[in-house]
């Protein structure tokens, strides 16, 4: 008999997970918005409030739902895992206390620092503001600031790289944040990890480089994610191995610590002079990194599901040995000033050899036009980063006037970029 699985959630990376999945199952979705690509992959597809437990579980259960993956990380601070899994629907990701490890900043490092998880980087948290400017004022180095909550990864401000001290306190004193933490900034490259896990085991996946800033050369304010890029191997060329596998035993210490935790553990990493140091962990995967790293996938995505709803072992992941490149198209002036109701000329069989995902789009008179968010990706795929960059931008050559999309991502000038700064950090 087959899985009838709901999925939870309307964006590109929704629109990968239902590409994993589309074919082995009967899928089901439904999400606060209609996304066209999910659509031709679903068999049905419902607007509703996915924040809202009630609405989602009765859904569900009207679908007759076997399994259920949640997307997006709203959901599950909204407690929609524990509304399914209490009518008895198995839900792949973690239940609102466990979700906290995203969707609560302050607890995460909290926890991280009790269970002695090696990696993570001083810090303090807050709930009175101007304590956090004496703080800042007082502090011998560069701070990350960060709100607690979740603010969709345009929250963080860095001193001495985005901002001054000055310009801290002040965004900290025009902000409502109620808490906020201060971590000792890392200086390096970051990287991505995501890991499927269940039953007290996790399975990682290749490492992927996002880009947060709006602009190339890393200028502009941060976003969503612009792209991302991973190689044709588990790590990426700015790090060893070693240096992947060391990141790979961070993230089994916090499986470890985090009992019973299901779905997707996202770690987000810094590679410092000294190793791998924790930026922060997500409960979902990573939008846009799931672009890269779910259509390189040789195992079934379902298989992984089944297993963890049945207290398998979970199967080794097999990965195609493929190199990876990302990149987003979004609405000009994005992520600031966004203007909404370009048309997107773009669609699956004009991207050529690209894959094509939809993120936050609008269908309406017999075309899909823009809103005020990052409205589509393209995924090129070959064996070194260098071609795979090659056939993301041949299809974003047709996406049309009125969206812009960071040209530099994955290019052989930035990647070398990467590998000197690691280089001269070393050397240092």
């Amino acid at each position: 008999m087959a899985e009838t699985v709901l999925l939870v959630g309307g964006g590109g990376r929704e629109h990968a997970i239902a590409r994993a999945l589309a074919g082995d199952c009967v899928l089901y979705n439904c999400a606060g918005n209609r996304n066209p690509g999910i659509a031709t992959l679903a068999d049905g597809v419902e607007i509703l409030d996915a924040t809202d437990p009630e609405a989602v579980t009765s859904y569900a259960c009207e679908v007759e739902a076997t399994l259920a993956v949640i997307g997006p990380e709203a959901p599950l601070e909204a407690g929609i895992v524990d509304a399914l899994e209490d009518a008895g629907i198995y839900a792949f990701g973690p239940r609102r206390e466990q979700a906290r490890i995203e969707t609560d900043k302050a607890f995460q490092r909290q926890f991280l620092d009790e269970h002695g998880i090696p990696g993570n980087p001083d810090f303090e948290t807050f709930e009175d503001v101007e304590e956090a400017c004496t703080y800042i004022e007082a502090y011998d180095g560069d701070l990350a600031v960060k709100p607690a909550g979740l603010t969709g990864g345009k929250g963080v401000r860095v001193i001495g790289d985005q901002l001054g001290a000055e310009e801290a306190k002040a965004y900290l004193r025009e902000s409502d944040y109620d808490r906020v933490v201060l971590e000792e900034r890392l200086v390096g490259e970051e990287f991505t990890i995501q890991a499927l896990v269940a039953n007290g085991e996790f399975r990682a996946s290749p490492a992927v480089q996002d880009h947060k800033r709006a602009y190339e050369d890393d200028e502009g304010p941060n976003t969503g994610g612009m792209g991302s890029y991973s190689d044709a191997v588990r790590e990426l060329p700015f790090m060893t191995h070693e240096e992947y596998e060391q990141a790979i035993s961070i993230l089994g210490a916090t499986v470890d610590a985090l009992e019973g935790y299901k779905g997707i553990l996202y770690g987000q990493f810094m590679l410092t002079a000294e190793g791998p140091k924790i930026v922060e962990f997500n409960a979902r995967f990573g939008d846009p990194e799931a672009m890269n790293t779910l259509p390189v996938f040789d195992t079934p995505l379902l298989e992984v599901l089944v297993a963890a709803r049945e207290n398998e072992t979970l199967p080794d992941l097999e990965f195609a040995e493929q190199a990876t490149v990302c990149k987003y198209a979004v609405p000009e002036g994005y992520p600031e000033d966004p203007t909404a109701g370009t048309a997107i000329e773009i669609d699956p069989e004009s991207a050529g050899d690209a894959l094509l995902f939809y993120a936050s789009v609008e269908n309406r008179d017999g075309g899909i036009y823009t809103t005020t968010s990052r409205a589509v990706a393209v995924v090129g795929l070959a064996d070194t980063i260098t071609d795979a960059e090659g056939i993301a931008e041949e299809a974003l050559s047709v996406a049309g006037e009125g969206l812009r999309v960071r040209h530099d991502i994955g290019t052989p000038d930035l990647v070398q970029a990467r590998i000197d700064h690691m280089t001269e950090l070393r050397g240092n």
